[in-house]
């Protein structure tokens, strides 16, 4: 069986939207590495991954992930992304880019970029 990146993303994505903490962490090996604008010194391990999420997704509104592109690079993949804050997006919309790398069919290493997208 091959591994498709844009199901694996779409899935991953998917998980983030519905801020499913369970499902999401899933995702990650035991030791992965996650980074984020919020967490540049990375987090270590699922247990920590589990910590935060549950953290952020308590503290957001509804935000849904779009998948937009995805590029092979060696051991992963790098994705760009949409999300819409708030019911129906009323809250903006952010732009993300994800460096994934994958070992044994789980994220292994994720590296999040956002920026906020201009209103109009």
């Amino acid at each position: 069986m091959s591994f498709s990146i844009d199901g694996f993303n779409a899935d991953w994505l998917d998980a983030w939207s519905r801020k499913d903490v369970d499902r999401l962490v899933a995702f990650y090996s035991p030791d992965t590495v996650y980074k984020d604008p919020q967490t540049a010194g990375g987090l270590h391990g699922r247990d920590a991954l589990r910590t935060y999420l549950t953290g952020l997704f308590g503290a957001t509104p509804p935000m849904v992930y779009k998948p937009d592109e995805t590029w092979p690079v060696p051991g992963g993949y790098c994705g760009r992304w949409y999300c819409h804050i708030g019911e129906g997006g009323k809250d903006g919309l952010m732009r993300g880019f994800d460096l994934v790398i994958i070992e044994d069919g789980l994220i292994k290493h994720n590296e999040v970029y956002v920026h906020q997208m201009p209103e109009g």
